[in-house]
């Protein structure tokens, strides 16, 4: 089944499907009433999100491997267009407080995004690589953050890039007609508006081999593995298996997905959540969320 490709003409309304979120070590959902759980390793405070309110998009930063220093931090978009974060703000990428008109977000490492209602994008934290230099963007309708770099999808389907490219994961100006995006370590992933999907970037545990896929309505990235919802429900992955996390063949009845360093998880129809991986931290106990919201 073909993607519907979302223009999201400039002064978007509909807010996004981001209501799942995966860290390097912890898990967030994005519950039907506007608030946030979270579970798993909370060292920086990023799964203090109980007094969230109003939320309508999450999003968590992510690190290359779970065995980093846990650092992290989880953001969530409000219903009246302004952001909120917890968690690690060693490079302040929490320091979102005065952002307003923002209708989607991304967390990486180290920094945040903030997509405007205007088609321009905002960018706090880490900016080393040039990942940050996004303050000339126009007509942007989606956003997503690696490691080292940061992607925008363009109104007219074709894909922007800032920051690192040394593996080739900013080598996607021939892409057209991409519906979505995603970003892991160091690669690129889009989804393309007739269901199949294009990667970009490092592939040594085969992350990028996603030419085969057929009838794709979501994907997502982690550190090195990369997976996709199909439209009958089913999950498929590709990548590095090292901790189980591309393990989903089982999975039924799914309507988002994300990724995080080394797990995945799955929003089922009903509103409860599946997850595959590391479960050092607790990031997979997510067996007791329930009634969370559906894209």
């Amino acid at each position: 089944m073909p993607v519907s490709f979302n223009t999201a003409s400039l002064g978007l309304k509909r807010w996004p499907k981001a209501v799942l979120a995966a860290g390097p070590r912890h898990s967030v959902g994005l519950q039907s009433n506007g608030t946030v759980v979270a579970v798993g390793d909370s060292k920086s405070g990023q799964c203090e999100v109980g007094g969230w309110r109003g939320i309508v998009a999450v999003a968590a930063g992510n690190v290359h491997t779970a065995s980093n220093t846990g650092n992290s931090h989880t953001v969530g978009l409000k219903s009246d267009g302004t952001v909120v974060a917890a968690g690690w703000n060693g490079h302040r990428q929490c320091e979102v407080g005065e952002w307003r008109e923002v209708v989607a977000i991304a967390a990486g490492w180290r920094r945040t995004l903030g997509l405007r209602s205007d088609g321009t994008v905002l960018a706090v934290g880490r900016n080393a690589e040039g990942q940050c230099e996004v303050g000339g963007w126009q007509r942007i309708v989606a956003v997503a953050a690696g490691d080292w770099h940061t992607a925008g999808l363009r109104s007219d389907g074709t894909v922007i890039m800032a920051g690192n490219n040394r593996y080739g994961q900013c080598d996607v100006s021939d892409w057209q007609e991409i519906a979505e995006v995603a970003a892991g370590y160091l690669h690129t992933v889009g989804l393309r508006s007739d269901g199949t999907v294009v990667a970009a970037g490092l592939n040594k545990h085969h992350q990028c081999e996603v030419e085969t896929w057929r009838d794709i309505v979501a994907i997502a990235a982690g550190s090195y593995h990369t997976v996709a919802l199909k439209s009958d429900g089913t999950v498929t992955a590709v990548g590095s298996n090292q901790h189980g996390q591309c393990e989903v063949g089982s999975w039924r009845d799914i309507v988002a997905v994300a990724a995080g360093s080394v797990h995945t998880l799955g929003l089922k129809s009903n509103g409860t959540v599946v997850a595959a991986g590391d479960r050092t931290y607790g990031q997979c106990e997510v067996s007791g969320w329930h009634s969370l919201r559906l894209p």
